[in-house]
């Protein structure tokens, strides 16, 4: 094969692999993967569930770059929808009845739920920070508490949206299954 058809094949390969790479979802798969709850039966409890997003901006990922506007990216799903979903799958797994019209109520806001990526020409830096804050109305009694998930990470080249995403599912299901073994929340909603 003479050289210049191979030089243009690498070119042409080069070219389709900096293009592969530079292509960014537009949507992230939120998914929390719940393996363990605690080993309660709430029998005969019902409560509301309200979840609030009180983010300024629903995008999940944000990747900044010198001189480039922000990529933002959001969830497939609305974030409160998933966390909703996912709590109330797992309550009624353990008996307690998740209704519209129950005297009690769990709301959950979510303070912060952000993947800040600092892009630069050979490597990343990332930063995942989720708050979700839990406030059980029974009655005239209330007990807040707030749960928060926090870290960080860098890699050489072009941050993975694929391995964010994972992270993110990560944090998040850790969030939900804190929530979910929280002893003190879960003795209130047992009275």
């Amino acid at each position: 094969m003479p050289l210049l058809k191979i030089k243009s094949l690498v070119a042409l390969l080069l070219v389709v692999l900096v293009g592969a790479c530079s292509n960014t979802p537009n949507h992230l798969i939120i998914a929390p993967d719940i393996l363990t709850t605690p080993n309660l039966q709430y029998s005969d409890k019902e409560t509301q569930l309200e979840i609030t997003d009180m983010r300024t901006a629903n995008h999940i990922v944000q990747i900044l770059q010198e001189g480039e506007a922000a990529t933002l990216i959001s969830a497939q799903e609305r974030l409160e929808n998933t966390i909703k979903q996912t709590l109330t799958t797992q309550w009624q797994k353990q008996g307690l009845k998740v209704t519209s019209s129950a005297d009690n109520t769990i709301n959950i806001s979510i303070e912060k739920a952000i993947i800040s990526v600092s892009q630069q020409t050979m490597n990343y830096q990332s930063q995942t920070e989720i708050i979700l804050k839990v406030t059980i109305n029974k009655g005239l009694q209330t007990q807040t508490s707030t749960f928060k998930n926090r870290g960080n990470s860098k890699g050489p080249f072009q941050a993975d949206i694929a391995v964010l995403e994972r992270n993110f599912n990560r944090r998040l299901t850790s969030l939900i299954e804190n929530i979910l073994n929280h002893k003190k929340m879960n003795s209130f909603l047992l009275k």
